[in-house]
């Protein structure tokens, strides 16, 4: 080593008397990287979000759903209590998920061919996959 610092390097770590020590969490996060790629980890997580594909329904299971679909039109008066899974298409990606809920039955507007709950949920008759009675 040289010997222009020997004055200095056997003197003793000042210590503030009047400032606390910052503590080594802090003092690393001082000379951590920027994220010079931002949204990258959302977009890896994103990417590895799983989504299922809309199945599509036989010709007999079609039918059998559109025979429990009449049976809860001619129950609407009663406001039947159902069990209906459907698939709600995902917004960011293609696919979707399958949703189950349960629930009484106010309406089935066949103009815009949805199911109407009594709580306001609204479900696409196009969307159905199984309704249990």
């Amino acid at each position: 080593m040289s010997e222009q610092y020997n004055d200095i390097i056997h003197m003793p770590h000042h210590v503030s008397v009047s400032r606390p020590q910052m503590p080594r969490r802090h003092r690393a996060a001082q000379f951590a990287p920027f994220a010079a790629l931002t949204g990258y980890e959302d977009a890896l997580d994103e990417s590895g979000r799983r989504t299922d594909s809309k199945a599509e329904l036989c010709d007999d299971d079609a039918a059998e759903l559109n025979e429990k679909i009449r049976l809860l039109g001619a129950r609407i008066a009663a406001e039947p209590y159902c069990e209906v899974t459907y698939f709600v298409p995902d917004k960011r990606k293609s696919g979707g998920r399958y949703v189950t809920v349960t629930g009484n039955v106010r309406f089935i507007e066949e103009a815009s061919r949805q199911l109407i709950f009594c709580g306001g949920l609204r479900i696409p008759l196009d969307d159905i996959m199984k309704i249990s009675l």
